[in-house]
């Protein structure tokens, strides 16, 4: 059973175009999406409606790993991402659907991030803790103004 629901919201110092490039690039992807203590491995990225995508996060303390994939449903350039992805473990089923937002404010960008049907054996604060720690690192990437 998948019920759990994931609302988050920030605002970074960076540009709506930045930010929905680390949301689409593997290597910018792989940099910030896994949470403290994991690293993540994109295995095919497709970054196009109806293109899809799988990637692996592993426990580097374990050494466990879990496998996802899913699909892209729409794309509209530095505003709107959607997508739906599932684990490949069946002790975790269902499908989880991802809204994220983009609006360009006067100090950045405001993100917002919404995350539908959590399989029900995830807590849902575990969830929002992965979150915060990836976000901390999605804005160490895209917040830096590096010149050439």
């Amino acid at each position: 059973m998948t019920t759990g629901t994931i609302n988050l919201q920030r605002v970074l110092r960076a540009t709506p175009e930045r930010i929905y490039r680390a949301f689409l690039e593997a290597d910018g992807l792989a940099k910030w999406l896994p949470p403290h203590g994991f690293t993540c491995q994109v295995h095919h990225m497709d970054a196009r409606v109806g293109g899809t995508f799988k990637m692996s996060f592993r426990n580097f303390g374990t050494g466990n790993s879990h496998t996802f994939g899913g699909e892209y449903v729409e794309l509209v350039p530095f505003e709107k991402i959607r997508y739906w992805d599932r684990f490949d473990n069946p002790e975790l089923p269902g499908q989880m659907n991802v809204t994220v937002t983009l609006r360009q404010v006067s100090c950045g960008t405001e993100l917002t991030i919404v995350q539908e049907g959590v399989p029900e054996v995830i807590p849902v604060e575990m969830c929002y803790l992965g979150w915060q720690e990836s976000l901390l690192q999605l804005a160490k990437l895209v917040e830096p103004e590096i010149p050439g």
